[in-house]
Formats: structure tokens, sequence, C-alpha cells
């Protein structure tokens, strides 16, 4: 076996390992030991070993949750070897690939090939794993999360059984494991659908507020994808529509490309952050100033170079699914909540949306959805903001991001999703004995 293992093995010594933490920086757990499996096999073995030990399981991707859902004082399990393509079925129009491969590496793979995602989040650190089994999403008015485009996975429950799901086979699996929390089992396996690689538009243009909530509706209509972000203490939008094009490609020069989406939206951004951290009272001016730096422009690209963008300001970020008919009323009452308090806000607050998609967990789960993120630079304050937040979402029946801030619980959540009895019965028929447990999921999903 190639497995590699780290740290103190006896059951007795949980938490005595070495510490991890996410990205963020605001989880960290200390596990007993970690293991990187390089097969389902491998995988199924440690199971089998870690129940013996009297220890928890939790598997960690790339630590881009800002909840503690992958915090264990047990075993963690790191994907590092499961990574890569298994098969490309282009009869079939799916691509196999391993859990633990980075939405990068498979993004960059599949554009070799002639072949793309549907759609996808906006960035591409996080494994395939992390990002489905947590909802992660894109924006868009036909085109539906990761996990929506997933036809089957491979799923490694308690008692180490090696699991397929899919329409046809183990269906009532398939329902909810696509965003299974990490409850449910390890998933060591997904079968994505894929199209031939195509090319994007992508519009992006400074909007005032009260005309991008205006129009709100049109803008969803009228494309395919569509977003904005609204600068707190500011009237100023910035938003982006990105459309299907026949071409040709025009891509961001390189040094223009580098210019907007490294140096300010990194760079600068960073220092802005980094000011206002130390002295509050200037972040409504730098905010008037960030709000202007982003000019309007226009290109046209394969969909991973356009969807997603780099992202090495580090923040936290509470997130909220609404039914698509609340935003407009959410995003009014959110304004006036800034503006009619002490708050000072660093970071603009993200909008896009969904279409209802079938997953029993999944935020868009039966209705068509929009998001409404907020963020604060890491190390800033963000209790005061962030309550007065999810005050406001929850009036509107808003269902948290599973893998960012919320402080949420089973009794809520049982009442935001239909289908939420489905995937804790799932959950009591495949880990009776709870080895996926933690913290996170004993709040979530009750025990």
């Amino acid at each position: 076996m190639s497995t590699r293992t780290a740290g103190p093995t006896g059951p007795g010594s949980a938490g005595t390992g070495s510490p991890w933490r996410n990205w963020a920086g605001n989880v960290t757990s200390r596990p007993v030991r970690e293991v990187s499996p390089a097969s389902a096999e491998e995988l199924a073995a440690e199971l089998r070993r870690a129940t013996r030990d009297g220890l928890r399981v939790k598997t960690v991707g790339t630590g881009h949750s800002f909840t503690s859902i992958a915090a264990t004082d047990g075993v963690l399990i790191r994907p590092d070897l499961l990574t890569g393509i298994r098969r490309i079925d282009r009869e079939a129009m799916t691509v196999t690939v391993e859990s633990g491969t980075p939405l990068k590496r498979l993004n960059v793979a599949l554009a070799r090939a002639g072949l793309s995602l549907t759609n996808m989040g906006d960035i591409m650190e996080q494994t395939v794993a992390g990002a489905t089994s947590t909802g992660t999403h894109g924006t868009g008015r036909d085109s539906a999360s990761i996990a929506a485009q997933i036809r089957a996975l491979e799923l490694v429950t308690a008692d180490g059984t090696v699991m397929t799901c899919s329409e046809k086979e183990n269906p009532e699996v398939f329902a909810a494991a696509r965003i299974g929390l990490g409850a449910l089992g390890v998933v060591s396996a997904i079968t994505f659908a894929v199209e031939p690689v195509f090319l994007l538009t992508a519009r992006e243009e400074p909007m005032r507020f009260d005309r991008v909530i205006a129009e709100f509706d049109q803008l969803h209509t009228e494309n395919e994808h569509f977003e904005f972000y609204w600068f707190p203490h500011t009237d100023n939008c910035n938003t982006k529509r990105n459309n299907r094009s026949a071409g040709p490609a025009a891509p961001l020069p390189r040094l223009g490309g580098w210019f907007e989406d490294e140096f300010l939206s990194n760079g600068v951004f960073q220092a802005a952050c980094s000011l206002g951290r130390a002295v509050p009272p200037a972040i409504p001016a730098i905010a008037r100033i960030s709000s202007r730096a982003l000019s309007a422009r226009t290109y046209t690209d394969i969909p991973y170079k356009v969807f997603t963008s780099p992202r090495r300001v580090r923040f936290l970020e509470m997130e909220y699914a609404l039914p698509r008919e609340a935003a407009t009323a959410a995003l009014r009452e959110l304004k006036a909540m800034v503006e009619g308090s002490p708050l000072k806000v660093s970071f603009p607050v993200e909008v896009r949306t969904a279409p209802a998609d079938d997953i029993a967990l999944s935020t868009a789960s039966g209705r068509e959805t929009a998001y409404i993120a907020v963020h604060l630079y890491r190390g800033t304050p963000h209790r005061g903001y962030f309550t007065a937040v999810e005050r406001i979402m929850t009036a509107h029946g808003g269902r948290p991001h599973w893998g960012k801030v919320h402080t949420r619980d089973a009794a809520y959540l049982a009442e935001a999703y239909p289908r939420f009895a489905e995937f804790t019965a799932l959950r009591d028929r495949l880990d009776p004995d709870r080895l996926f447990a933690n913290d996170y999921l004993r709040r979530v999903l009750g025990d």
C-alpha cells in the first residue's frame, strides 16, 4: 500500500497531531493522524482502521470552506494522491476524475482535450470533491452548480463499501450525495457531464446600485450568466455579463489583464484592506476609490478563463441563498442597514443566481435562487456585520452556504429544506455510528 500516514496512531491521543488550518485561518483542528490513500481500496482500509481505533474521520481538500465542516480530532484524510482523470467518454460526454483533483487541473486538462464544464464558480483552487460536497456554484440563468453537473460518483461508506451512485444505480444515494457535506461517506471519484469547449464573451461594466436593482430581473433574463458586486458605503456596482459567443476569441491583453486582475484586484486591494483594518474610518473613502478603479471591458475566451479569477486577498465570507424574487428587497435592506450603522465594510457584496435543481441539500434545491455573499478582510472583527446580514437573510427564507460562515442549526435547516429528513434518514442508514461526525455536522444535521 502507498498510503502516507503522519502523526500518532493511538486512540487515546486524540488531538495530539499536527494542527490543520483552513485557507482563511479562522478554523483550526488537531487530528490524531493524517493519511493520504492512493485508491478507493486504500481509503476503505483507512476507514475500517479508524473504526477499530474508535476515531472519527473527515476529509479535507484545500481548506477553502470558512466553516469547520472538515475539522476533526480523529483521522484527517488528505486526497493528495487521489488525483487525475480516470477516463473521458466522448460518446457519453462525461469525464471521470479522482476526488482530490484540483478544479484548476481539471479545467486545464479538459481544455486541452477540447472539452469544458458548462458552468463553474469564480475560483478554481478547490478539489472537485470539496467543491461539490459543499455546494460551490457560479452564476447562471439556466446552468446550475458544479454538483448539478455530476452524472455519477463513487462513495466509500463507513463500513468500507465502495458504492457507485447515479440516477440508475443507488439513485436515492445519488440524490443526496452530490452535496453530501462529508456526512454520508468519502467521495473517491466523480463523473461530470462535459461539452465541447466553447467561447464566452464577458462584458464588465460599472453601474449604479439603483439601476442594477431596478433592472435585476431583466439582466438575469437577458444573460446566460449575470452577476454584480456592490461596494458598501457607495452607490457603485460592477456588473458582469457572460454569454456564449461564436468568436473569434479575443482574450484580455496580458498586460491589461494582469493590471486589473492582479495589480488592482489583488495587490492594491490587499493594501487597501490592510489600511482599512488599521484605520476603519478610512474605509468609506477607500471604497469610493476602489469602486471607480475598475473600468468597463469586454473580452472573449474559453470558459474557465472567463468564469474564474485569482483571489489572493484572504477574507471571511457569509453567503445566503434566497428565493430569486426576494433578492432586490434583501439587497435594499442590506444597503440601508450598512448606511444606518457604524459598520465599516471594506469588501464588496457579491450577487449571483442559479436555476432550481433536484439535489436534496443544494441551496437551490427546488427553487430559483439568488445568492448574496458578504465578505470581510481576514482579521477584521466580523460578528456584528455578519449577524446583521444573517438577520436580513433568514427573514427572507435564506439558506446558508454549507462552506461559509453562518449560525443556523438543524431546527432551522429542517424548515428551510423540504428534503432535509430524506437526507438525515440516508445518513442514519449509511453512517449509523457517525464515523464522519464532527461539531459542525452535529449542529447543522442534528445527531
